[in-house]
């Protein structure tokens, strides 16, 4: 996980001692979506492990809704150290809790992955998350 503003400006520096023009907005700020910064990494870190195939996904909005606290801080470790263990493994998948696997954290075989499930409000993770903030 990686904050879109992170590294910009020596990813800019970067990027323009190799002759590439950086957009930047009326009041001179670089626009982020013109560096990408999770594209930026995602290059880097291919190129370092060796991988063939990067995939890069932005959480949008979602990762912005509060600060992380230690448990959010705990998952995100865990699953940036599971990804590179796999991509070193050269193993492919989305990382996450396997609900098919005794939630087992671990990277989830794409074939497996699909959409059309509806959320079940019920879960019992879900019913005690909207009590702790208040919602039920």
């Amino acid at each position: 996980f990686i904050s879109e503003g992170a590294g910009v400006k020596d990813i800019v520096k970067e990027l323009e001692a190799s002759g590439r023009e950086i957009p930047r907005d009326a009041f001179g700020h670089v626009k982020l979506d013109a560096v990408n910064v999770g594209k930026y990494f995602g290059e880097q870190f291919a190129e370092a492990i060796g991988a063939e195939k990067t995939l890069v996904q932005k959480s949008g909005y979602f990762a912005r809704a509060s600060p992380a606290n230690e448990e959010d801080r705990t998952l995100i470790r865990q699953c940036c150290m599971l990804a590179v263990d796999c991509a070193l493994r050269r193993e492919a998948g989305v990382i996450g809790h396997d609900e098919e696997r005794d939630n087992v954290l671990s990277a989830i075989d794409f074939a497996r992955i699909k959409g059309g499930k509806h959320f079940d409000v019920s879960k019992p993770w879900f019913t005690s998350l909207l009590e702790q903030i208040g919602q039920k």
